[in-house]
C-alpha cells in the first residue's frame, strides 16, 4: 500500500509545479507562515460549500474554513448575492458609506460593549490599537497576556505564543519588557505574576477560548477572578473574540458568563469572508481616540488604514450577521450538534491515545505523550505528541481528501453534514489502527 506522502505527491503534480514557482517569489511560498506544510501545500483553484478543489481536480471537505472565519461555508450565497449587488456598484471609494452604519448597528446590538466601534481590515489590528488604547487611558505600560496566546502579528503581543514560552518569538521586537504573560486556567499563579507588576499594568488582553493552541475554554472562574483583579487596579480588560465572536450564539461569548470587558476584539466571522478587525469598547474608554477633542498628547491616536470599512466587506458582514440573527437558533443548534458529534467520536474511536479539546462547532485532539492526559492550558497541548497530530491531519488530506490545516484545530460550517462527520469518523477509525 503506497504511503501517505507518496499518494499526496501522485495527486497533486500541478500543485508542486505551482509550487515551485511561488517558492522563487514568495518567503517559503507562502503568504501566512502556518499555510505551509511538508511536502508542500496544494494549490486551491475554487471553494463552495464545505469543499476546496485543487488544480489537480482533488476535492477536499474542508474543515479549516478560511482560518475559521466562514460559518455559512465558502461562497455563502447569501452573502455572495448581496457582494455581487454591491461590486456593480462601486468596491473601494475611501469615504463614509451607509452600510458602515447599518453594520455597526447589528453588532452593537448583538455586542453591547461596543459602544464606539473602529473598523480595520485585520485582527492584528485591531488587537494592536486595543492595548495602545490601554495604555493611553491608564498612562501606565504593562500588557498582560495568556502563555500560548495569538493576538496577531503586532510587536506589542507577540510573546510567549509558542512552546516553551519564555523564548523570544521573533528578532526584532522592541517592547517585551512590557509584555508579561500569565497561565492560562491557573488563577492563583495568574494573580501572583500580576500582583508584581500591578502598578504599571495597563491591561490584560485574553481569548476566552484559546484558539490557537488548540480550542480550550477558559473557565469562568479564571475568567471572572482576572477580571476582578483588572478592574480592582484600574488597567482594563480586553476579551480578543477574533475566534469566538459569533462562533457559538450571535454575539459574543463574554455575555454568556456574564463579563463587563471594556474592550472586546473582533474578526473572521463577521467580515462574511472578506477582511476585517473591529475594535468595539465602551463609550468612557474609546473616547481616547477622538482626534476632535483631544489634543495630541491627551488622545489615543489609532487609524483604520486605506480599506478600512470598504463597501465590499460592510456589505458581506452586514449580510452575513442579518443572517446569523434571522437564523440563529438552527444555525448554532446544527453545527454545536455536529461538533459534539466530532468531538465524541474522535474520543470514542482513538480511546486513551487522545484528548480532545473544544467547544460548539470546533474540535481538536490532542495525541497524549509526557503523561498529559487532560489540556486545559497551551504548555499541556505543547505537551502532546503534535507531530502524530500533523501526521493523522496529513492523512486526511492525502489519503481521504479530508482538509485540516496539519496542526490546527477544525471549524464546522452550516453547510456540514452529518455524513461529513460520519467520513471524517470513518476515516479517523483507519488512523486509529496505525496507532496499535
Amino acid at each position: 500500500m503506497p504511503s501517505a506522502l507518496d499518494t499526496y505527491k501522485k495527486r497533486t503534480k500541478k500543485s508542486a509545479k505551482i509550487f515551485e514557482r511561488s517558492k522563487k517569489l514568495h518567503i517559503n511560498g507562502v503568504s501566512h507562515n502556518i499555510r505551509f506544510f511538508e511536502p508542500y501545500p496544494f494549490v486551491t483553484k475554487s471553494a463552495r460549500g464545505t469543499h476546496l478543489v485543487d488544480v489537480d481536480g482533488n476535492k477536499y471537505t474542508d474543515y479549516w474554513m478560511g482560518h475559521w472565519s466562514l460559518i455559512l461555508g465558502h461562497a455563502a450565497p447569501k452573502v455572495a448575492d448581496k457582494v455581487r449587488k454591491q461590486i456593480n456598484s462601486c468596491w473601494m471609494h475611501g469615504t463614509v458609506n451607509e452600510n458602515t452604519i447599518e453594520f455597526s448597528e447589528v453588532i452593537q446590538q448583538a455586542v453591547p460593549v461596543a459602544e464606539k466601534i473602529r473598523y480595520v481590515s485585520t485582527g492584528t489590528e485591531a488587537t494592536m490599537y486595543a492595548t495602545r488604547i490601554a495604555r493611553a487611558k491608564t498612562g501606565k505600560k504593562i500588557i498582560a497576556k495568556i502563555d500560548g496566546g495569538w493576538h496577531g502579528y503586532t510587536t506589542d503581543l507577540l510573546k510567549s505564543v509558542n512552546y516553551p514560552f519564555d523564548q523570544p518569538e521573533s528578532a526584532g521586537l522592541t517592547d517585551e519588557s512590557n509584555i508579561v504573560s500569565i497561565p492560562y486556567n491557573n488563577l492563583e499563579k495568574s494573580i501572583s505574576i500580576l500582583e508584581s507588576v500591578k502598578n504599571d499594568l495597563a491591561g490584560v488582553i485574553i481569548e476566552p477560548v484559546l484558539g490557537g493552541a488548540g480550542c480550550i475554554p477558559a473557565t469562568k472562574e479564571y475568567l471572572t477572578g482576572i477580571q476582578e483583579f483588572v478592574h480592582r487596579n484600574n488597567a482594563l480588560y480586553i476579551l480578543d473574540e477574533i475566534v469566538t465572536g459569533f462562533r457559538f450564539r450571535f454575539g459574543c461569548l463574554y455575555k454568556t458568563m456574564n463579563l463587563d470587558p471594556d474592550i472586546v476584539t473582533l474578526g473572521k466571522i463577521v467580515g462574511g469572508g472578506f477582511p476585517i478587525g473591529v475594535i468595539c469598547g465602551k463609550d468612557e474608554i474609546m473616547k481616547i481616540t477622538d482626534t476632535n477633542s483631544n489634543k495630541r498628547l491627551d488622545r489615543s491616536y489609532i487609524g483604520g488604514g486605506t480599506f478600512s470599512a470598504n463597501p465590499m466587506t460592510m456589505t458581506s458582514g452586514k449580510a452575513m450577521l442579518k443572517f446569523l440573527k434571522k437564523n440563529s437558533s438552527p444555525v448554532y443548534k446544527k453545527i454545536g450538534k455536529l461538533g459534539e458529534e466530532a468531538r465524541k467520536g474522535l474520543a470514542k474511536i482513538f480511546q486513551d491515545k487522545v484528548t480532545v479539546t473544544g467547544m460548539g462547532s470546533l474540535f481538536m485532539p490532542h495525541f497524549r505523550a509526557n503523561g498529559i492526559t487532560h489540556v486545559t492550558n497551551a504548555e499541556e497541548a505543547a505537551m502532546c505528541d503534535t507531530q502524530t497530530l500533523k501526521r493523522y491531519h496529513f492523512e486526511l488530506i492525502a489519503k481521504n481528501r479530508i482538509f485540516f490545516l496539519p496542526g490546527k484545530l477544525g471549524a464546522i460550517s452550516y453547510v456540514h453534514s452529518e455524513s461529513d462527520i460520519k467520513n471524517l469518523l470513518e476515516a479517523s477509525k483507519k488512523f486509529a489502527v496505525s496507532l496499535k
